[in-house]
């Protein structure tokens, strides 16, 4: 395990992996810490952001027959995707999970889950006694309450994780907008997805339009 200090401690594309965990109907129907259409947003942006600087992502869900499908458009995002569906609880159980993160041979493990006080939780704290630098999405994941979240936070923060936001794991993977090849990929999803900062940019796209002549 890396410091949590300096610049080893921030997320590195070519050392990431997600893993995006029980993003199902279920969940939602008792998501209560946010608005649950945040969280459709905030994680098919991470999801979107990951594919975009090739960081390989493990989509999961939990008895998917009664949970329900993953949501549409996570899944449209990685369509040849067939999500490792368990009866596990704790996704860090499912060895199947566990050998698809090490296939990888990466050690910072993204992990957004819902709810955040069971299935982010208890995979967290699991794979941090493995040796992971663990980062929990915290806005692309939640809990039944916002105490519910709130506390799952500090729980997993007292054991190493780090709380983090996509938006900010989405800037530590570009780090550098003098990279080209990964920053009109990372513009395309926050157009959609960034909220404040997507509508800043399409506006900065129309006025970098009008200065040439042509119209948005």
């Amino acid at each position: 395990m890396t410091s949590k200090t300096g610049l080893d401690a921030l997320l590195r594309p070519e050392d990431s992996v997600l893993v995006l965990i029980d993003h199902q109907p279920f969940q939602f129907a008792n998501l209560h810490s946010h608005e649950p259409t945040m969280i459709v947003n905030n994680v098919i942006g991470l999801a979107k952001s990951a594919k975009a600087f090739g960081v390989p992502t493990i989509l999961t869900t939990v008895l998917e027959e009664r949970g329900g499908y993953l949501i549409k458009g996570l899944q449209d995002v990685f369509p040849e995707q067939k999500p490792i569906d368990r009866t596990f609880i704790n996704t860090w159980e499912d060895r199947r999970v566990v050998d698809a993160v090490k296939s990888t041979g990466r050690k910072q493990l993204v992990l957004a889950a819902l709810w955040t006080e069971i299935c982010l939780a208890m995979p967290a704290i699991h794979a941090l006694a493995e040796g992971y630098d663990v980062f929990v999405v915290t806005d692309a994941s939640g809990g039944v309450s916002v105490e519910a979240h709130e506390m799952a936070v500090r729980r997993m923060a007292a054991a190493g994780a780090v709380p983090i936001n996509w938006l900010a794991v989405v800037s530590e993977w570009q780090r550098d907008w003098a990279r080209e090849k990964t920053a009109a990929a990372l513009a395309d999803v926050l157009a959609p997805h960034g909220g404040g900062t997507g509508v800043a940019y399409a506006w900065e796209m129309q006025l970098l339009n009008a200065r040439a002549g042509g119209r948005g």
